[in-house]
This record gives C-alpha cells, structure tokens and sequence, in this order.
C-alpha cells in the first residue's frame, strides 16, 4: 500500500460482484439491508486502496446483469463516484482511476467527457445486442466499434508456456 500512496503503482486489477456505469464496484453485500444482506461477500481486501491510489484500474469480469447494475447494493470501491471531478472532490489523488473493464463479450473504457463507461470494442462474434441484454444500465458504444483482434500465435505461446504452464487459468 505504501507503493501506491507514492504514487509508483501504475495498474491494478480488480473484480468485484456488482459494478456501475461509473466504475465503482461491490464486494461487500447484495440486498438493501446492510445488517441482513441476501448474500454476504468478503469485503475490500485492499481492493479500495489500490483503486483509489493506483494510477490505473482494470477490472475483469464475466458480463451480466447481475454484476452491471444501474445502482450498486454497497459501493465498496470507488471508480469515478458520479461522473467527472467527484474523485478529487472526495479527496483521491487527480489522474487516478478506472482504465478498462475485460469482460466476457467486450473490451469497455470511460468516456473522457462523462467518465462513463463505453465499450470499445466487441470480441469476435459478440453483437451490440448481446451487451445489451447483458448490462443493467445504458451502456454506451464507440463509433466505429471495432472487433477486438484475436491473440496472435506469439501472444498465446507466452501465455500458455511462460505464463500459465500448468494450464491453471488459461486452460487449453
């Protein structure tokens, strides 16, 4: 943590339960009531301190309803808060904050203007639609949208040899 607060830790990953348009992210509850949530989770785990100190924050994550609601149950995380100047408002240092979103259909960054998430580009075989259906809040789309290109042969040797040997979280 001590890296991050001088500002020498330029990217951090994360995931989360819940997350919104603005990057903020759950992990602590889902359901309105704090003191007798639907589902307990476990918390920060340092998570807000990486995202609010670290320059750049990627978050990856399967894509659903679920995880992309319109109002998180429990913000745990901060993105962007409300939209554009809230971070420094609330103290963080400026410059920091959410960079990419990895999801199962799509790569999504922020609209520099709103701080609102907008997908990127789509993976092979991935439509608007599927985005659609698939996010609890209006989700905004680059123009033009492109594909997100396939790894190349190279890219796939490095992860499936020097990366990930044992096949452990790339499978093969």
């Amino acid at each position: 943590m001590e890296a991050c607060q001088r500002g020498m830790v330029d990217y951090t990953f994360l995931g989360g339960a819940q997350i919104d348009k603005y990057g903020n992210i759950n992990t602590s509850m889902i359901g309105a009531d704090y003191h007798h949530p639907k589902v307990r989770l476990p918390g920060s785990g340092g998570a807000n301190d990486l995202a609010s100190l670290c320059w750049k924050t990627l978050v990856i994550t399967p894509h659903d309803k679920r995880r992309f609601v319109s109002r998180l149950d429990f913000l745990t995380t901060p993105g962007y808060l409300s939209g554009p100047g809230a971070r420094e408002e609330a103290g963080l240092p400026p410059g920091t904050g959410p960079y990419k979103v990895i999801t199962t259909p799509a790569l999504i960054g922020y609209y520099p203007q709103t701080k609102r998430m907008r997908v990127e580009s789509l993976h092979p075989g991935v439509t608007r639609q599927d985005v659609i259906e698939n996010t609890g809040f209006e989700m905004l789309f680059a123009d033009p949208l492109p594909v997100t290109p396939e790894p190349t042969d190279e890219e796939l040797r490095i992860l499936r040899e020097e990366v990930d040997p044992q096949g452990v979280i790339i499978g093969r």
